[in-house]
């Protein structure tokens, strides 16, 4: 009995889940077979009263050598036993161990003794040791499902509502090594080091029972802080670090425009009456000045090169800054790593923890390295981004499917984002929000110096990079600019290599900020090229006293005809060098017209020398325009919340007498005040709805009417009654992905509704469709807000 007690106690020890039931029987084996020795070799060493115990013994034993054979083998099965015994208690938690250990210490105190004694004494150790074995065993049955996986034998749950659970394992198994990070998390190779980490980190299998984790564990949210509006710049100052001179020159715009910042902040304050408003607690990672995204900016900075995205960059976190919430800024992959809690390894797995922040602001290249670098949380927390988009991403493009099914994948967008995530540097696409920038604002002073001091015949170029003057045709126009004007340059060059410029350009070289802005409130006249697109030079030539004169393109330029607008993730036809400053500023401060025809320049020319302007500014690029808006977005904005069924299944039209109301002598139709209210921004008070001609887009469609398209709404005229509003016919009405719909087709008379809320666009157009057009109004100087949005 004793070898076969051995033997089993060895397939346990190999087998420890399967041969579970076997433990209280090993045991036992044993125990009983100390009984058997005793009682057999009983009559050898004692005389046995009637109604004694089997185990009680009577003193009179008589010693030698047998009995000292006899208890060597009881001491040898002894031992054996409690080799099994330890065996079975490192199976066991920490509590059983430390008694296990107590009972095998128990035993080892035994000292030698009359033979009787030390039977009696083994015998009742044995008893007790057997009894609280038991016990523990008796737990461990109990807990059968927590052993099993303590020693990596689980089976993969089956739950419909976690299809994905038994893929994920299978590809687990075979790349559980690809990456540290599963390491980090506690994965092992075992199934069941699997299972935590894909039903605890990774959410594609069910909670485990054996965890007993019942429920996700729910996190308290922090309490809500008031922001305050801060003037005090020095702590922004320091975030934004140094040894880059990308950052050095955006210190120095920070601390120029400090004090126009403050006085910003305190009108808006006074606009607001003090309202109260909630800190956020806000991450700017500044990806394409990071040294893995090459940051090619930087060294170009004090060399001509583009300083746009800077500028923009510099007022954000300004603007962030003098609101008063909480900024972290990082501009290294080291940096955001820290901030979001990526663990170690190679980007595949979730972040360590909740996401510390309510908002990201990043560009494309950090949202890629975002991807790379927080796993599956990126698809999780994405609704707090907001992607600094210079020349804006359309719902087209940005919709990962549609875009590869219908021809609209390029290398940026795709990231099936809500399409006002995107924030522009102008107002050109109302599809994404307009973040802005800000140009230096001119007091009383300087507006008189402006005034005495300008020269009527002094032009200064637009391009401060040699390459911006190769090309083709500028000595056309130049030569004419010349007869009238004295033409001046701030083209970066070295000493030993002058630019290739007009031997009648007065060049300056590179100017420094404050030089440039001396030189632009001399200048009568701001001339473009056609190149760089977009860019801020413009306004502040115009906020400066210059008439700002640009080419037309015809055809405009996108990416349909164009390389520069090539791959970006938008059909926008730009018309000129500047729309912005074309469609939104205009005559006198702003000239557009077509520099290869001679005689239209010349006049232009000599009409621009007959002429003054003062300087203006936009209020929307002002201080406190960028701080209003901005406000509004943080206050407002919230893609992280489920929208709303609308319309609620249970409503009734018929008995509300519809949702539109038709304005007086006009085409539009506007929201009815006697509807039940619905939550959004901005408020359904702004909506009215109009249609399309054929071949028109949104964004045309309520220009025309002097309004703004208002993707937002969208969804409030995504019905039939819509439809039947515009007194459109439909035979059929469907409803599928097309970033034209909601649309009236007139040669089928069929009416599509948009199937995919992130597919709602003001953008594109065809010749099939007349859209429906959710229009707003704006305040004064400030298109991105309604009347009713602050």
């Amino acid at each position: 009995m004793t070898a076969a007690a051995g033997e089993l106690s060895t397939m346990v020890r190999r087998c420890p889940v399967t041969f579970k039931p076997f433990r209280i029987f090993v045991v036992g084996v044993g125990f009983f077979s100390l009984c058997f020795l005793m009682t057999s070799l009983g009559g050898q060493f004692s005389t046995k009263r009637p109604g004694d115990p089997p185990f009680t013994t009577r003193a009179e034993v008589l010693g030698g050598q047998d009995s000292r054979g006899v208890l060597r083998k009881i001491s040898d099965m002894l031992e054996m036993i409690m080799k099994r015994m330890d065996t079975l208690s490192k199976l066991s938690n920490t509590t059983d161990t430390r008694r296990l250990d107590e009972l095998s210490s128990a035993l080892d105190r035994i000292q030698p003794m009359g033979l009787v004694e030390r039977i009696q004494a083994i015998a009742q150790n044995m008893s007790d040791m057997t009894m609280r074995v038991e016990q523990i065993l008796q737990r461990s049955m109990a807990n059968n499902r927590v052993r099993d996986g303590a020693f990596g034998f689980c089976e993969i749950p089956k739950d419909p509502r976690y299809p994905d659970c038994s893929s994920k394992m299978d590809w687990m198994r075979a790349r559980w090594t690809s990456d540290p990070c599963y390491a980090f998390y506690g994965v092992d190779g075992s199934d069941c080091s699997f299972l935590v980490y894909l039903s605890e980190v990774e959410w594609f299998c069910p909670p485990l029972v054996w965890r007993n984790q019942t429920a996700t564990p729910t996190l308290k949210p922090l309490p809500k802080k008031q922001a305050v509006f801060q003037s005090d710049i020095g702590t922004l100052l320091e975030q934004v670090g140094t040894g880059k001179e990308s950052l050095s020159f955006m210190k120095r715009r920070i601390r120029r425009l400090a004090a126009q910042w403050a006085s910003g902040a305190r009108r808006l304050q006074d606009k607001l009456h003090s309202r109260w408003r909630e800190q956020k607690r806000i991450l700017v990672h500044v990806g394409f000045l990071t040294e893995e995204s090459g940051d090619v900016f930087s060294p170009k900075v004090l060399k001509g090169g583009p300083l746009g995205e800077m500028v923009q960059w510099a007022d954000i976190l300004t603007a962030l800054h003098v609101l008063g919430h909480e900024v972290k800024i990082s501009v290294s992959l080291k940096e955001l790593h820290g901030f979001l809690g990526v663990p170690p390894g190679r980007g595949s797995c979730p972040l360590t923890g909740p996401l510390p922040f309510d908002l990201i602001y990043t560009d494309y290249h950090g949202l890629q390295q975002m991807k790379q670098h927080m796993g599956l949380s990126l698809r999780k927390h994405k609704c707090h981004i907001r992607v600094i988009d210079t020349f804006g991403t359309e719902p087209a493009y940005n919709h990962e499917e549609y875009a590869t099914r219908h021809g609209y994948r390029t290398n940026w967008g795709y990231w099936n984002l809500h399409s006002q995530q995107y924030m522009t540097m102008f107002p050109h696409t109302p599809d994404n929000s307009f973040m802005g920038f800000v140009a230096e604002e001119l007091n009383e002073t300087e507006r008189l110096f402006i005034q005495r001091n300008k020269v009527n015949n002094m032009a200064v170029v637009y391009g401060k990079d040699a390459s911006m003057w190769k090309l083709q045709g500028k000595e056309n126009f130049l030569a004419i600019l010349n007869l009238y004007m004295e033409i001046h340059g701030t083209v970066y060059y070295e000493t030993q290599r002058p630019p290739e410029v007009p031997a009648f350009v007065k060049n300056h070289g590179l100017l420094p900020q404050q030089e440039l802005q001396q030189l632009l409130r001399k200048a009568k006249l701001f001339i473009g090229f056609g190149f760089p697109y977009e860019g801020p030079a413009p306004l502040e030539a115009i906020a400066n006293g210059c008439i700002f004169l640009q080419p037309k393109f015809n055809p405009p330029h996108s990416s349909l005809n164009h390389e520069f607008f090539r791959g970006k993730p938008t059909s926008r036809k730009v018309s000129s060098q500047h729309p912005y400053a074309e469609q939104h500023v205009g005559r006198p401060h702003v000239i557009t017209i077509d520099f290869n025809n001679t005689e239209e320049f010349d006049a232009a020319i000599r009409e621009i020398m007959r002429i003054d302007v003062e300087p203006f500014l936009p209020y929307e690029y002002t201080c406190e325009g960028m701080l209003e808006r901005l406000h509004a977005y943080i206050q407002n904005q919230d893609y992280c919340s489920p929208e709303v069924l609308f319309p609620p299944v249970n409503m009734s039209w018929a008995l509300l007498g519809g949702p539109f109301i038709p304005l007086a002598n006009s085409r539009i139709f506007a929201w009815s005040s006697n509807m039940s209210s619905f939550s959004s921004w901005p408020p359904l008070s702004a909506l009215l709805l109009l249609s399309s001609l054929q071949g028109q887009s949104c964004v045309e469609a309520c220009q025309t009417e002097g309004l703004i398209c208002e993707p937002a709404l969208y969804r409030f005229i995504n019905i039939k009654e819509a439809f039947s509003a515009l007194d459109f016919r439909c035979d059929g009405v469907e409803s599928e992905m097309n970033h034209l719909f909601p649309a009236f087709s007139a040669e089928h008379a069929e009416c599509g509704l948009q199937h995919d809320p992130l597919l709602f666009s003001c953008a594109g157009s065809s010749p099939k469709y007349q859209r429906l057009c959710p229009c707003r109004d704006y305040r004064k100087g400030q298109v991105a807000l309604c009347k009713d949005c602050l």
